[in-house]
């Protein structure tokens, strides 16, 4: 019976295909897309993102369900949580100048596996997203004409009542998925000319709705005799902040387009700036304007903006607030039309995702398969079935991407660059040149074993040391940490950091509520989790990392990137449990996916070099002088026993 059970070296090359991480070519800047966006191209892509019905309807939902006039405390909180996402996005998105976001950031420091199921849970996310929006500027142009296109669907057409399906077919946002798939499958250039087209038109509503807001004003809207400024405390200001971090969600679709900027690495990190900035001014000044002009609590949460102009007397004013919500849905329909096809080819051209979907065509540039067949799939979505139920959904997608690429600078920050020679963490051996391979490339590892023999003799007083070895100041107290190799106990700390995280967020959500813990039991918890998560950052800080760049860096690595995760996961924790179901189903499809195609398209998969390219081996017997004792041997199938046997050759790994 045992010889059926799988061999430890088995499991351990298992492992090891699940985490292999993607190998980028030497020049990042070349590509089969048209690099032709500019840092405004991108600035107003990532405003279409995230400025769109939410400003319309999100601002007076929150304002007067949740939060009151403090909604402008939670978009300030919410904005600030998004920069820290927001800044991991912009450092990868400079380093690593290729399409696919989140996925690409994942597959380039964490692993394969990892990479494929952010990206899998992005295209839903995408998805979902895009049909929601689609039925949402549907809904809000039926309303403009009294909901007679409604009424016209569902009695020429019918109604029907079945779980899952919408209550009649929604053709009409259907029909602008298909214009809007069009117009992305001409080119970058088109889509962002189009997406400018609808940004100033929908910034330029913006700027009336300040002007018009601020003339009506009355600050006794924020009064006692009104229910004050903040009037469910701040318990509500919280959860406000939970429901407006949601607003910012669409700055991706930056670092999605990156392969197709003219700078990527000046480019996105200013437009993920500026765009998120005047994001947040907008949503905060809108919230500031829109609470002061009627009471709070007379809101209309479905069309807030609208229904106050027609309150103080101005009803013209909601004709142009109409066009303004249409147009910011139009930006948010093209900004996940852009980005979702994007995604596909770079999973595609990995070889994880079916290869068809690599295909970019010669005069457009752009993966016109990818848009085509995923916007059919979208505008189906739009059409025919019921997305209240799973608009929920994007917020677990969009977190868990945000919590991966916030571990995922931790791991990139300490890891060794391109070229370096991994070397145990305090030895401060020199790196000696590294030598050509069979096939002509640069090899990590040393080529002879005459490079090996350099090593015996060492000079600590030019020790050098690289990103990921532990500083100097810690090795006196830290020395049994001093034989691993670089990058190896950051990787542990930012698993275990990761675990503190989640245990410490169960503790909060879960445990007065469905735990019950008595307080000892929840203090203590929350204590020793609360250590373990600060011991691990601790214990990251305590290794080198890289300085030495040319792009941008976030700031504070890792305490920033420790906080987005943190913030992340208790975002994660406070969803239903149905959205947890959804999302477990959802994963498990996806690996059947991988399991079935991925992993043995990987183009990672087909690098792995055969045990035959072993080009010599060197036997060292022991007793004697060491460089008298060496004998070089032709590979075998069967090494010399009783000797020990030390391969030189990288081509294995």
């Amino acid at each position: 019976m045992a010889r059926w059970l799988p061999r430890s070296t088995d499991l351990t090359r298992f492992c090891q295909k699940l985490n292999r991480v993607k190998t980028l070519e030497d020049d990042m800047m070349e590509t089969s897309f048209n690099r032709c966006l500019s840092t405004i191209d991108l600035t107003l892509l990532g405003i279409g993102g995230m400025v769109g019905s939410g400003l319309y309807v999100l601002t007076g939902t929150v304002a007067k369900e949740i939060a009151g006039p403090a909604v402008i405390v939670s978009f300030i909180i919410a904005g600030f949580a998004s920069l820290l996402a927001a800044l991991c996005y912009a450092e990868f998105g400079a380093r690593v100048p290729k399409t696919g976001s989140a996925y690409m950031f994942t597959y380039v420091s964490v692993g394969e596996i990892w990479a494929f199921l952010i990206g899998w849970n992005v295209l839903l996310e995408y998805m979902i997203g895009g049909a929601a929006v689609a039925r949402a500027w549907s809904g809000y142009l039926d309303s403009i004409f009294n909901h007679k296109i409604k009424n016209f669907t569902e009695t020429h057409v019918g109604a029907w009542q079945v779980p899952f399906l919408a209550r009649y077919p929604d053709f009409l946002a259907a029909a602008i998925l298909l214009v809007a798939t069009a117009f992305i499958s001409f080119g970058a250039k088109v889509s962002s000319w189009l997406n400018h087209v609808f940004s100033a038109i929908s910034m330029g509503v913006i700027l009336f709705i300040l002007v018009m807001g601020f003339v009506l004003a009355q600050p006794k809207n924020w009064s006692t005799q009104e229910g004050g400024f903040a009037p469910y405390g701040l318990s509500g200001i919280m959860a406000g902040t939970a429901t407006c971090f949601y607003a910012f969600v669409g700055f991706d679709v930056i670092a999605a387009s990156s392969e197709e900027a003219r700078n990527p690495q000046r480019a996105v990190p200013r437009a993920i700036a500026f765009s998120l900035g005047l994001a947040t001014g907008a949503y905060i000044l809108v919230s500031v304007v829109l609470t002061l002009m009627v009471p709070w609590h007379t809101l209309d949460p479905d069309s807030a903006l609208a229904d106050a102009f027609y309150r103080r007397g101005y009803a013209w004013a909601g004709f142009l607030v109409a066009a303004g919500s249409i147009c910011a849905m139009n930006t948010v329909l093209l900004s996940n039309l852009f980005s979702l096809p994007r995604i596909v080819y770079a999973m595609a051209e990995d070889g994880l995702f079916f290869q068809v979907f690599s295909q970019v065509h010669p005069r457009t540039q752009v993966p016109v398969v990818g848009i085509v067949v995923f916007g059919l799939l979208m505008a189906l979505l739009a059409l025919i079935f019921d997305l209240e139920a799973l608009v929920q959904f994007l917020s677990i997608g969009t977190l868990l991407a945000y919590t991966f690429v916030a571990a995922s600078i931790i791991v990139l920050r300490f890891q060794q660059q391109k070229g370096d020679v991994p070397a145990p963490a305090a030895s401060g051996r020199p790196n000696p040149e590294p030598h050509e391979g069979p096939s002509g490339g640069e090899l990590k590892e040393y080529e002879s074993f005459s490079d090996k023999l350099q090593l015996v003799d060492r000079d600590k007083s030019k020790e050098q040391r690289e990103p990921g070895q532990l500083k100097a100041a810690f090795e006196p107290y830290l020395e049994f940490l001093s034989d691993f190799y670089p990058g190896e106990v950051v990787t542990v700390a930012v698993v275990t950091l990761m675990v503190s995280a989640i245990c410490l967020c169960s503790i909060l959500v879960f445990g007065s509520t469905h735990l019950h813990l008595p307080t000892w039991s929840y203090s203590l918890l929350l204590v020793l989790f609360s250590l373990g998560f600060l011991l691990s950052l601790l214990l990251i800080w305590a290794h080198e990392q890289q300085h030495s760049t040319q792009t941008f860096q976030i700031p504070l690595v890792p305490l920033s990137p420790a906080l987005s995760i943190i913030l992340n996961i208790y975002l994660m924790l406070k969803l239903s449990y149905m959205t947890w179901l959804r999302f477990a189903v959802w994963l498990l499809l996806g690996l059947l996916v991988y399991f079935g195609y991925g992993i043995w398209h990987s183009k990672e998969n087909l690098r792995e070099p055969r045990p035959q390219c072993v080009s010599a081996r060197y036997v060292v017997f022991p007793g004697g002088s060491l460089e008298e004792r060496v004998q070089a041997v032709q590979p075998s199938s069967q090494p010399a026993t009783g000797l020990p046997d030390t391969d030189t050759d990288d081509c294995r790994r």
